[in-house]
């Protein structure tokens, strides 16, 4: 969904790296960005550098467009230097497609949360309740139109096009930890509420924050719900990591995954409490309003005011019940379950 813009942000980077060429952002820290084949057609990645040796966080999609980019990076920004980690943000395509493919070429292992792991493995091999077919049930119990239902289907596992392998073997990271990845220590700052356990990382010299996707400078990252934890509230999981963030130096350069690098921390922070405040607000409103109980798929032109293609439109409807699951969580609204559906309507 898109957030406010707030003015006050600091972009002191005007345009991203060219294809195949990087940006130095910080002491030890270059910006490389991968195309993607979507509506938001771009990845940032990071490299962390000294003389000999390179750090890859994240790793863009496992298709051939990312790959060509990344034979140039081979040739270029890394050179002769040797690999020596490879961190995933999280387990969303375009960070970890290309992980367990540059692990295998450099010999060295992927570095990641748990939760990130198993969560890539499920979807990747489509266990239930993480395949398409347990998304597609859920989905149709809230409302979503059978045509859309049956074109998620047919569309197939579309995270192993581009996951096509997930790493055997990782180091294991944890909220807290700190990692040195070529010279920069970093301390590991765990989100959740748009994946399962989000690594941001943070390093106090030379003051960056590799954001990964929870912190974005003009868009609301993605929090939606899954079939294996349908009464879910990732909202309020994210508005609470955002907490952890907030109180960083005000001068930290904020290095996100969709767009470009930022300062004013603080403010972004804000932006999007009010930003999710407004949208909750307007959603009980529309279904205190309605004549009958409203489900997910009626509430989506109300959070999203623009087409949507069908890759967004299975992004918004696990936003919709996650906005609507929060104001249920939080006794501003009454779900009405039965066999076939789960509505929305106004507490009695």
């Amino acid at each position: 969904m898109n957030a406010p813009t707030i003015p006050s942000l600091e972009l002191p980077f005007a345009a991203p790296p060219a294809p195949g060429e990087t940006i130095r952002v910080a002491p030890g820290i270059r910006w490389l960005r991968m195309p993607l084949p979507f509506a938001l057609d771009h990845v940032n990645l990071w490299l962390c550098d000294d003389d000999a040796r390179v750090a890859i966080v994240d790793t863009g999609l496992a298709d051939d467009a990312t790959r060509r980019e990344w034979h140039l990076h081979f040739e270029r920004a890394i050179a002769q230097r040797r690999v020596d980690a490879i961190v995933a943000t999280h387990y969303h395509p375009d960070h970890v497609g290309n992980a367990a493919w540059l692990a295998e070429r450099f010999g060295v292992p992927v570095t990641m949360t748990y939760a990130e792991l198993l969560h890539a493995r499920g979807v990747q091999r489509d266990d239930a309740p993480m395949g398409v077919a347990a998304y597609a049930a859920f989905f149709a119990t809230h409302g979503l139109a059978p045509a859309d239902v049956d074109a998620l289907v047919a569309r197939g596992n579309a995270y192993r096009r581009v996951v096509p392998a997930v790493p055997s073997t990782f180091l294991r990271i944890v909220d807290g930890d700190e990692i040195d990845l070529a010279g920069t220590r970093f301390r590991v700052i765990v989100g959740h509420g748009h994946s399962p356990e989000h690594a941001a990382l943070y390093a106090a010299t030379p003051g960056v924050l590799i954001a990964g996707d929870m912190l974005l400078p003009r868009i609301s990252t993605n929090v939606g719900v899954t079939p294996g934890e349908p009464d879910a509230d990732p909202v309020a999981r994210f508005l609470n990591s955002l907490a952890r963030f907030e109180h960083l130096p005000p001068d930290t350069l904020v290095l996100p995954s969709h767009g470009l690098p930022f300062r004013g921390i603080a403010l972004r922070v804000a932006a999007l409490r009010a930003h999710h405040a407004a949208r909750l607000a307007e959603l009980e409103a529309f279904v205190r309003a309605s004549p009958r109980p409203v489900s997910a798929a009626d509430a989506l032109p109300v959070l999203f005011r623009r087409a949507l293609d069908l890759q967004q439109r299975f992004f918004a409807m696990g936003e919709a019940i996650a906005h609507l699951n929060h104001l249920w969580r939080h006794r501003r609204l009454a779900r009405v379950v039965d066999a076939a559906a789960i509505r929305f309507e106004a507490p009695s």
